[in-house]
């Protein structure tokens, strides 16, 4: 019998390496994990919808179509996940987080977000449906050890 393979969403903040902390744990571990997030290159997350379909004048309409373009990654990858982590950095508002964390609830798919201590009451709401909240990557490779096989740290 071979073992599921799960697939986990990797959301949120994209200036540090907690992607990267995760991926190596979860190879660490051998968890059958299948990890995706969105473009981190923020350059080119920013700038895709003009580079594929063309230069705007209007800021407004530049963002539009980076962030249509975006979306489709997103909503196509979010859906076919099991489990997403929702990461909320200490510099930026991640308000395109607090999104993925809404649509992961509305699709009834579990997530659990990662951020410190100092953006508990902010992030109340969103804590408050999901599954479980991280303070670090070593916490979420944990659970996902926990959640996969039944390993305790």
């Amino acid at each position: 019998m071979s073992e599921k393979i799960w697939n986990v969403y990797l959301s949120g903040e994209i200036h540090s390496d907690w992607r990267e902390q995760i991926e190596q744990g979860v190879a660490e571990r051998g968890l059958p994990v299948k990890l995706s997030s969105p473009v981190c290159v923020h350059e080119d997350s920013d700038n895709c919808g003009v580079a594929i379909f063309g230069e705007e004048e209007n800021s407004f309409w530049m963002d539009h179509k980076g962030a249509n373009l975006n979306a489709i990654r997103t909503r196509t990858l979010m859906r076919e996940a099991d489990l997403a982590i929702v990461r909320f950095g200490e510099k930026y508002k991640q308000w395109n987080a607090a999104f993925d964390a809404g649509f992961a609830a509305a699709l009834g798919t579990p997530y659990i977000t990662l951020h410190p201590k100092e953006h508990d009451h902010a992030l109340k709401e969103v804590d408050g449906a999901a599954a479980a909240m991280a303070r670090d990557p070593k916490q979420v490779v944990q659970a996902l050890a926990y959640i996969i096989r039944g390993e305790m740290p």
